[in-house]
């Protein structure tokens, strides 16, 4: 099996941002780095809010499992 048809790791992205160097960034570069993840957060939030609806409907629909 290749490599790229290995599944990746889940949170490995947020690890390799948590552990880069932010010296070399000027201001500019460190606000619009902050700008794209807190639009990516806001994506995380919607699609877990999503989760929880969905989720929320099916238990209403089928029980909730305990």
């Amino acid at each position: 099996m290749d490599d790229d048809d290995r599944p990746k790791r889940r949170g490995d992205a947020a690890s390799l941002l948590a552990s880069e160097d932010l010296a070399p960034y000027s201001q500019d570069e460190l606000a619009e780095r902050i700008v794209l993840l807190e639009t990516e957060i806001a994506r995380v939030r919607r699609h877990s809010e999503s989760a929880r609806a969905h989720r929320a409907a099916a238990d209403a629909l089928f029980g909730a499992k305990d």
